[in-house]
């Protein structure tokens, strides 16, 4: 007996064993998978009998586009992408010519003391006060990403503007490129702080730095181009001042185009007081809730801050103590006690301030209940307390199917950006 066991003890039980390579085919690509002996997976292709030109369009797909392309990304990633190249040559040919125009005017041989001043005021000084200045409307650039990033490029152009021109006036060389890069440290400052918002409103799967990485790819390889670009005007047609006068204002064009008609292609996902007020206006006017992509090019880029009266032509940001009396404000919170926002109707519009902790959905409840509101009053300027009475009742009739809904057409309703708006605390 004790033998037996003894015997089956010597042969211990021996677990399957792995395969430690296997063969994946896809796309008419094979791949061997192999593990190696410290762990890591080596991947080698054996065959692909894709054509040469499916191979190529996959690689440049792979190299400048995010992983997944196209369902990876939302709805206009590939016209904003194709106007952000565009919009990149156009930038560095303009530079190209603005850099030359500087040496002209600096007489290309300044001595080291004049090399000193020119240092600071166009590196170290004009461009980092300009910085510093734009630094301070952040918030107003998160409530309005696309805006601001318009005003970058316009920003860009102005202070290229100044550095082409500077030849005309070399007496003036030091204010002229002190200028200019002054408003391109500006520039700087908005495109940069505008770049993470936009980028993720295209991210679709959590794949922010996947999206940014190729973003960047992109932008290194049209802004080479347009450095190409920018050589051969510069040696030809740009040599002269006269031909950097036609072509630079050209160039500016072409670049603000491009870089508005990618902001209309952005589908921003967060709440600002406009995208809220064409929400709600759609809502109250045909009951349908639209989606980012639905309101994209809808958004006025320029005047961001327009009334919408299908909405209740409501105001956000002014200062509580500017919008309503001590009266009025005890009327207002007995009426609405547990909502974080206060109405009060003026005489051209409806000024909504909010509490400092109001989020998004407490902005669309006070946005809702002045839509209803104005389609109660009828023609009376003045909203009687139970006109908004009635409207409050209407509006939390409709708002949890409204907030789901919104929600699952892709809105952010965690917060409400209003940019540099005031708010209140009790």
């Amino acid at each position: 007996m004790q033998n037996k066991f003894n015997a089956r003890k010597k042969d211990p039980v021996k677990s399957p064993s792995l395969p430690v390579s296997w063969i994946e085919v896809s796309d008419s690509v094979s791949r061997r998978c192999q593990f190696q002996p410290d762990g890591h997976l080596s991947v080698k292709i054996i065959d692909d009998s894709r054509p040469a030109i499916q191979r190529i369009v996959d690689s440049f797909l792979n190299t400048f586009f995010p992983s997944g392309y196209p369902y990876s990304v939302n709805e206009g990633y590939l016209r904003y992408t194709q106007f952000r190249a565009l919009q990149h040559v156009t930038s560095a040919a303009l530079s190209v010519l603005s850099t030359q125009s500087l040496l002209f005017a600096a007489g290309l041989r300044p001595t080291a003391a004049q090399a000193t001043v020119v240092s600071w005021v166009l590196k170290d000084g004009m461009q980092h006060v300009g910085k510093l200045i734009c630094s301070n409307l952040g918030a107003r650039m998160d409530s309005e990403p696309k805006r601001w990033r318009v005003i970058a490029d316009v920003l860009y152009d102005l202070g290229a503007g100044l550095e082409v021109i500077s030849p005309l006036c070399p007496h003036l060389f030091l204010e002229m490129a002190g200028l200019g890069n002054f408003a391109k440290g500006m520039a700087v400052v908005a495109a940069r702080a505008t770049r993470l918002p936009i980028y993720s409103s295209f991210a679709k799967e959590g794949n922010l730095s996947d999206l940014f990485a190729k973003g960047e790819a992109i932008s290194t390889l049209f802004n080479v181009v347009g450095i190409g670009a920018g050589l051969q005007l510069a040696s030809t047609i740009c040599s002269s001042i006269q031909g950097k006068l036609v072509a630079a204002p050209l160039l500016s064009i072409v670049h603000v185009y491009c870089v508005v008609e990618q902001m209309r292609a952005t589908p921003i996902n967060t709440l600002n007081p406009q995208r809220t007020a064409m929400i709600v206006a759609d809502f109250v006017k045909s009951g349908r809730i639209p989606s980012p992509a639905d309101i994209r090019y809808q958004e006025d880029l320029v005047f961001p801050g327009r009334l919408i009266e299908e909405a209740g032509n409501v105001k956000v940001g002014r200062a509580l103590h500017e919008v309503i009396k001590p009266s009025k404000l005890v009327e207002m919170k007995q009426i609405f006690p547990e909502e974080k926002f206060v109405l009060n109707q003026s005489q051209k519009w409806v000024d909504m301030v909010l509490e400092h902790d109001a989020s998004g959905e407490d902005a669309l409840r006070g946005w809702l209940v002045a839509a209803y509101t104005a389609n109660i009053k009828g023609p009376s300027h003045e909203p009687t307390a139970s006109a908004l009475l009635e409207a409050y009742e209407k509006m939390n009739d409709v708002f949890t199917p409204f907030l789901s809904e919104l929600q699952g057409k892709g809105w952010h309703t965690d917060r409400f950006l209003d940019g540099a708006g005031s708010r209140f605390a009790w």
